[in-house]
């Protein structure tokens, strides 16, 4: 059984689960915030064709490792990485071993927390004497199952500056229509962007997407961050944000057997 509280259940044990719908201008001003930017570096997708890869920046010289908790079966974004000689530290309680082995792999069977116990580790513990003190080049690859929210919230600035390129999959944005659910989502994301800069958003095809006035919200969301130390934005004559269209020509579906959906453009084009 997971320990970690995902949002849903966070919501429900404060008990406003069920408040009231967020105004429209708050919904519009926090996908304004989320805003995909165009950079001086192209994405390059790591991992599986389908599931368990993700479109990253290509700004991996000098990446020393990887942070990696939520394996389940698949191991693909590991993989290419130790292809470019980056090592993986992988966390997942509900496995006893990873899927696959490589001498660049290091597994912890814990799941990733804002407490620590049997079971448990927090973000902060985890990286403690496995990386150099003072080394600010790594990766994070989170996909917790809710679960990253209260990690998001327990982990200080510091350990977050730690990684270059840091890649979520966001659950239960859906809440973000009701009032709490968009607080706690918006506190998360408003963390990470006082250090990173999102460059890619692709909505997970698994999950439903949901009609709330003029917006359509993906139920689950894979955000690409790059921190902003590495950001270069464009500056050609007569470009804007609106040359941004999704999908990406290296985005493909989570499910085959599901029909895609692009991005809406509500969350590339807020205007």
């Amino acid at each position: 059984m997971r320990i970690t509280l995902s949002l849903r259940h966070l919501l429900v044990r404060n008990g406003i689960y069920c408040s009231k719908v967020v105004p429209s201008q708050r919904l519009r001003d926090f996908l304004s915030l989320v805003c995909p930017i165009h950079t001086n570096l192209d994405l390059v997708r790591i991992g599986a064709p389908n599931d368990g890869g993700y479109l990253i920046p290509d700004d991996l010289g000098g990446i020393e490792a990887c942070f990696s908790p939520g394996v389940g079966q698949s191991t693909y974004f590991e993989e290419d990485l130790a292809k470019l000689g980056i090592r993986s530290y992988l966390a997942d309680g509900s496995l006893d071993k990873l899927p696959s082995t490589h001498k660049l792999f290091h597994f912890t069977k814990k799941y990733l927390s804002d407490h620590n116990s049997s079971a448990n580790i927090r973000l902060e513990d985890w990286i403690k004497g496995k990386i150099r003190e003072g080394q600010s080049d790594l990766i994070l690859q989170m996909d917790i199952e809710g679960g990253e929210y209260t990690v998001i919230y327990d982990t200080p600035d510091k350990i977050l500056n730690k990684f270059r390129i840091i890649v979520i999959e966001f659950h239960h944005m859906d809440l973000l229509i009701s009032e709490g659910g968009f607080d706690l989502i918006k506190f998360a994301f408003s963390k990470i962007l006082t250090q990173f800069s999102v460059v890619h958003i692709h909505p997970n095809n698994h999950k439903k997407f949901f009609t709330f006035r003029d917006f359509l919200i993906p139920e689950v969301m894979e955000f690409t961050f790059l921190r902003n130390d590495r950001v270069q934005l464009f500056c050609e004559e007569g470009f804007t944000r609106k040359k941004l269209s999704f999908p990406h020509e290296l985005d493909s579906p989570n499910a085959t057997k599901r029909v895609d959906k692009a991005l809406p453009k509500c969350w590339y084009d807020p205007s």
